[in-house]
């Protein structure tokens, strides 16, 4: 009897934040790399997207908590990859950039990649959200001396550690508190540019002046967080080495 060789484990699981993003879901799910895992997480999402991504390969979560932190969170407690990386399922970024982006963290030479946005058209970014950005980058380095200049959607780095950071945001504050908690691990944090492109559909954060002052207070309340102390610098640094 010849027995059917088991699947080889999924080396990188890409989390898929999705809230109504029909239009944009092929293209994306069309991008992600060769042997990765799309990991679509629908918030609530009312145009099929959830259907759509389950019909062209994708694994779906649904979390029916709103907000782009519950959806990044839940992606990454269902991720089972050595390996996470995120993207915006709104085609302003390129997945097909993802294996570039997570090098670095694959050979150990760095424990959190993230991706500058590098706005192709000058509508791509809109000026509030370019401002809002400038002035959390200062704040950022204020309170980590991280010298980044985006805080992109667009990052990779190791499940273990990730989830060692015991996040607790789950609104527009998760990213940043991603970060803050990695610097105060002491993880190896780089930055790389990723081309930025006009997104498919509205934005649900920063295409809105409003949308912008609740990412920019969710954000606030994290960086007032007084530093903690966890695990993650072990969990985060021991993988791949």
């Amino acid at each position: 009897m010849i027995e059917t060789p088991l699947p080889s484990p999924v080396r990188v699981d890409v989390v898929l934040p999705c809230l109504d993003e029909a239009q944009a879901l092929p293209w994306v799910l069309d991008r992600i790399p060769q042997g990765w895992r799309a990991i679509v997480v629908d918030n609530g999402s009312t145009d099929g997207s959830a259907d759509i991504a389950r019909e062209l390969g994708a694994q779906v979560v649904h979390e029916p908590r709103r907000g782009f932190g519950a959806a990044c969170h839940a992606g990454l407690t269902a991720a089972t990859a050595d390996v996470v990386c995120f993207c915006d399922c709104d085609a302003s970024l390129d997945p097909a950039l993802l294996p570039g982006l997570a090098a670095p963290v694959l050979d150990g030479s760095a424990d959190l990649v993230l991706g500058r946005r590098r706005p192709t058209t000058p509508t791509a970014w809109p000026a509030h959200a370019r401002l809002a950005n400038l002035e959390l980058s200062r704040l950022i380095r204020r309170r980590t001396g991280l010298r980044l200049r985006d805080l992109g959607p667009m990052r990779a780095a190791r499940r273990e550690g990730l989830l060692a950071l015991a996040l607790t945001d789950r609104r527009s504050g998760y990213p940043l508190q991603m970060v803050v908690r990695a610097a105060d691990a002491g993880w190896r944090v780089q930055e790389t540019d990723v081309p930025y492109h006009p997104r498919t559909g509205r934005s649900k954060v920063t295409g809105t002046w409003r949308g912008t002052w609740h990412a920019v207070r969710d954000m606030r309340a994290v960086l007032d967080e007084r530093p903690i102390r966890t695990t993650a610098v072990a969990s985060a640094q021991g993988g791949g080495r």
